[in-house]
């Protein structure tokens, strides 16, 4: 495992080069057919939903849209969710239990959009809709963050029976500026945020919360498209198999218990 610092990966994360969803999908599924809307607002470019082949398996597509310069990310508003970019993504979960597809999530954003429009249509509520259903859908769930898991807006699809982050990736209940921002009313002290916030792939894995690191070629993902879905590949694979051997009743009780067991407090008399 490569022994950068926190900082360091944030930075070799944001690179532009860096592969996405849109990237991604052509190397690991044969077919992909993308869905689209919410069906109550609109159709949301910063959530990107569909089903796919993975081997020859129908799986549900779900994961954040980034972009490789900035008409890409307008386009997907930097990957920030809108409520109705979260909604399309509960419908097409709740269509994949309909047909007992297991779902595949990618998670890559700094947070969901905090704008007045957003707040209007109810983020907030799309968002804990999205992690109460998750946790009930009746067919495995499986997430990885590729980049940035940045707080509810990664939240909203990371309710899995299984998690996994590629080697280079972050994943926090708040982004190190929004940190900073809060605990010393100074966002440029994002980089010891950073330092101190516990946020890294093996971090979480010695939390509990991360199940598997997916190794990146050296100098990370975009030095290397290819070897990178191949790798994520091959632990999608190796977890449908673990996960489709359970009856839904112990999936449920698993994906429960795997998130009771997260975090821990304190008494004092």
């Amino acid at each position: 495992m490569t022994a950068l610092t926190a900082w360091e990966r944030l930075e070799l994360i944001r690179n532009k080069e860096r592969p996405t969803i849109r990237d991604y999908i052509p190397l690991i599924f044969s077919e992909f057919y993308e869905m689209h809307g919410d069906r109550t607002y609109a159709d949301d470019g910063a959530i990107l939903g569909g089903i796919g082949l993975l081997g020859n398996r129908p799986v549900t597509v779900i994961g954040h849209v980034k972009g490789h310069d900035l008409e890409e990310n307008k386009k997907s508003n930097f990957a920030m969710p809108h409520p109705e970019g979260y909604r399309k993504a509960l419908r097409l979960a709740r269509q994949a239990e309909k047909f007992k597809r297991p779902v595949i999530c990618f998670i890559d954003t700094s947070g969901a959009f905090c704008g007045i429009g957003a707040e209007e249509r109810g983020q907030g509520e799309a968002i804990a809709r999205n992690l109460m259903e998750f946790m009930t859908l009746k067919t495995p769930v499986i997430s990885v963050v590729t980049g940035e898991g940045g707080s509810g807006g990664a939240l909203a699809l990371g309710v899995c029976d299984e998690l996994a982050m590629l080697e280079n990736a972050v994943y926090s209940v708040i982004s190190p500026r929004g940190f900073a921002s809060i605990l010393w009313k100074d966002d440029t002290k994002e980089k010891e945020a950073a330092g101190i916030m516990k946020i890294t792939a093996e971090d979480l894995q010695g939390f509990g919360i991360c199940d598997a690191i997916i190794r990146e070629p050296a100098g990370g993902a975009h030095t290397n498209h290819r070897q990178t879905a191949e790798n994520i590949t091959e632990f999608l694979l190796d977890s449908l198999q673990r996960l489709s051997k359970k009856e839904v009743a112990n999936l449920l009780e698993s994906r429960y218990n795997k998130f009771r067991k997260i975090g821990t407090f304190s008494e004092f008399e």
